[in-house]
């Protein structure tokens, strides 16, 4: 995956207007890969489900609670991807109490599927979801993957630890010491 450019895809997400009236003040918005991804150095996470034990009870919490380090090592935007709809995905953020991780809805999986990380969970009765994984982008291409062990559908276990923040947080050390020892 490394090297890889993320797919070109279109996210169809929710967005609070306040210019719309009554108690659903939210309208439609249409973001591309480029949106999310262009001209910034990310890290992007994706997980099986939003409201799912893992996800959150760690994964995006502690992404969320240690979201000032990533920024210092030059992490501009942190995005939690899972194919979830929009309205699912607005909820989600809105019961963890997000302030700095973004949450990015691939609701029909296309974004996962063209990236090779869409995975069927009918043994959970989820459907086809995205496999867990943590990857580091500059400017829309990967240059470093994190993918959780035992890809493949149906898979029996959820593993979880390569794509943790604090695994992801000890790459980029690793990555930033390993450059300072080669200059």
């Amino acid at each position: 995956m490394i090297g890889r450019s993320l797919p070109a895809v279109t996210f169809k997400t929710r967005i609070r207007d306040d210019s719309i009236e009554g108690p659903n003040p939210y309208r439609w918005d249409h973001k591309t890969t480029d949106d999310y991804f262009k001209g910034k150095r990310v890290l992007l996470f994706a997980l099986p489900g939003a409201f799912t034990p893992t996800c959150s009870t760690y994964q995006l919490p502690d992404f969320e609670r240690m979201s000032d380090q990533f920024k210092e090592m030059g992490i501009d935007e942190i995005y939690c991807l899972s194919v979830n709809d929009a309205f699912v995905m607005n909820a989600w953020g809105k019961q963890q109490g997000l302030e700095k991780v973004k949450l990015i809805p691939d609701g029909s999986g296309e974004f996962s599927r063209k990236l090779g990380m869409l995975v069927c969970k009918d043994n959970l009765g989820f459907g086809m979801r995205s496999w867990r994984y943590a990857a580091i982008v500059e400017d829309g291409v990967i240059k470093q993957w994190l993918e959780e062990p035992g890809f493949k559908d149906n898979c029996e276990l959820d593993p979880y630890g390569e794509s943790s923040p604090q695994n992801v947080l000890n790459r980029l050390v690793a990555s930033l010491t390993e450059r300072r020892d080669a200059a």
